[in-house]
C-alpha cells in the first residue's frame, strides 16, 4: 500500500502540546517542514528541512512539488480546510496524494468562546480579499466569524458597517485563541494580528437594510440616468435565472445594476460598457454593494466583447441592442442552454429584438410600469417608457 506523501497539519496556538500522539508523530518523521515562520517555529528540534512559503503564495507549488517523494509535512493553521493551506493544496495535488489532520479553527474556538451556537453564524475572512466585500453579507440579526487581515481590520470592519447602515452592531475581538496570550474583548481594538472579529449586526435607527436582491431600490445605485429601474431589473434578472457561481455578461451595462444584483445572488459578473465615466461609476456601485470582484471592460460592443475568455452561462444587453450584429455575437458566445436577455426602449431597438426573435424564438414581453406621484393637491399615474424585453436559451 502507498501512503500520501504530502500531510496537512492543523496546529494552533497551543503548539505541538495541543496535537494528537498521530500528528506528532508524523511531524517527528518528517523529511521536509513546509509552514511560515511561526508554525515551523512550534518544532524547533526537527532534523527535517524547513521550507518557508513563498511570497506570492503561488509560488510555493513548485517547492513542495520538486520535493515530491519525501515526507512532506504542512503546518497550517487551525482547521486547514476552512480557508486555509490545505483548500489551496487541494488544487495543486491530487486527493490520492495527501492527508490533512485539522484541529479546532478559529472559527470552533470563537463560538465556544461566545457560546455562540456555530451552525447559526456566517463564518467569513477578510484575509487576502477586499474588505467591502463583507458587506453583502450584513443583515440584520445576523451573527458573522470574520477572519481578520491584521490588527486593523477590526477598526476598519466598524468603519465600514457604520457606512453600511449597521453602526448600531456589537463586535467583539478574539485574539491569540487557543493559545496561553488569548483574548477576549468587545469593541474593534486589536493588539495581535492574529485576531478573529465577531459581529452582531444591528441596522442603524433610520437606516433601510438592503436585501440581497432582486430590485434594489434604484437610489441604491449611483447614475446618470442610465439605470433598469428597480421594476423592470427584477423582472430582468428573473428572466436571466441567476445561478450561484454562473457568469453573467452585462453588455452596455450604464451604472452596472443588472451586474452587480446578479452577483449578490452569488453569481460572477463582467461588465461591458464603453463609457469611461460610467465604468468608473459601476467600480464604484459594485465595492458600495458588497461586489467589488465585478470584472469591468471598458470598451464598445461587439468589438470589446470577451470572446476568447471564459464562455458565459447568461448575456443581457441593456444597451447598443440595434447594434448590427450584437444580438447574433452573443447568442453564439453563450455556453449550451445558456440565457440571453435584452431590453429596448427605443423603437429602432424594438425593431432588432422582434428580428431577432423571428430567427431564433423566444420570448418577447411589454413591460409597462406607472407610480403615483402628486400634481397640485392630488395625486395621479405617470408612466415610465414601456420597455420591450426579449428572452431566449441557447439549445
Amino acid at each position: 500500500m502507498t501512503f500520501p506523501w504530502l500531510t496537512i497539519i492543523g496546529i494552533g496556538e497551543d503548539g505541538l502540546d495541543g496535537l494528537n500522539p498521530t500528528a506528532r508523530a508524523l511531524i517527528a518523521g518528517a523529511e521536509v517542514l513546509v509552514g511560515g515562520a511561526r508554525h515551523l517555529a512550534m518544532v524547533p528540534d526537527a532534523k527535517a528541512e524547513r521550507l518557508m512559503w513563498s511570497t506570492p503564495f503561488a509560488d510555493s507549488r513548485d517547492q513542495i512539488e520538486a520535493r515530491r517523494g519525501k515526507k512532506v509535512v504542512v503546518l497550517a493553521s487551525g482547521d486547514p480546510m476552512w480557508f486555509g493551506a490545505a483548500a489551496t493544496l487541494t488544487r495543486w495535488f491530487a486527493p490520492s496524494e495527501m492527508t490533512v489532520i485539522a484541529h479546532p479553527g478559529a472559527f470552533s474556538l470563537a463560538a465556544a468562546r461566545l457560546l455562540w451556537p456555530l451552525q447559526d453564524c456566517l463564518c467569513l475572512t477578510a484575509h487576502g480579499r477586499p474588505l467591502d466585500a463583507l458587506a453583502l453579507h450584513f443583515a440584520p440579526k445576523r451573527r458573522l466569524l470574520i477572519l481578520s487581515e491584521d490588527r486593523n481590520t477590526p477598526a476598519r470592519l466598524a468603519e465600514l458597517l457604520a457606512d453600511q447602515g449597521y453602526g448600531a452592531s456589537s463586535l467583539t475581538v478574539l485574539e491569540n485563541l487557543g493559545g496561553p496570550t488569548e483574548r477576549v474583548a468587545p469593541g474593534a481594538m486589536a493588539s495581535s494580528d492574529l485576531n478573529l472579529v465577531a459581529v452582531d449586526c444591528a441596522v442603524t435607527p433610520g437606516r433601510r437594510p438592503l436585501p440581497p436582491g432582486p430590485g434594489l431600490p434604484d437610489d441604491a445605485f449611483s447614475h446618470d440616468g442610465q439605470l433598469t429601474k428597480r421594476e423592470v431589473r427584477a423582472v430582468t434578472l428573473a428572466a436571466l435565472a441567476p445561478l450561484p457561481g454562473e457568469l453573467l455578461w452585462d453588455v452596455g451595462a450604464g451604472c452596472g445594476s443588472i451586474a452587480i444584483e446578479w452577483m449578490r445572488l452569488g453569481g460572477r459578473a463582467l461588465a461591458v460598457e464603453p463609457r469611461a465615466e460610467r465604468a468608473e461609476r459601476i467600480a464604484r456601485n459594485a465595492a458600495a454593494l458588497g461586489v467589488p470582484a465585478l470584472d469591468i471592460i471598458t470598451a464598445r460592443a461587439p468589438a470589446g466583447l470577451p470572446l476568447g475568455r471564459e464562455v458565459p452561462d447568461a448575456i443581457f444587453v441593456g444597451g447598443g441592442v440595434s447594434e448590427p450584429g450584437l444580438l447574433d455575437i452573443c447568442r453564439a458566445a453563450l455556453a449550451p442552454g445558456g440565457r440571453l436577455v435584452a431590453n429596448a426602449v427605443t423603437v429602432e431597438g424594438e425593431a432588432a429584438l422582434i428580428a431577432f426573435h423571428a430567427a431564433h424564438g423566444g420570448e418577447m414581453t411589454r413591460l409597462s410600469v406607472a407610480r403615483l406621484a402628486p400634481v397640485g393637491g392630488f395625486h395621479t399615474w405617470h408612466s415610465a417608457m414601456p420597455v420591450t424585453q426579449y428572452v431566449g436559451w441557447k439549445r
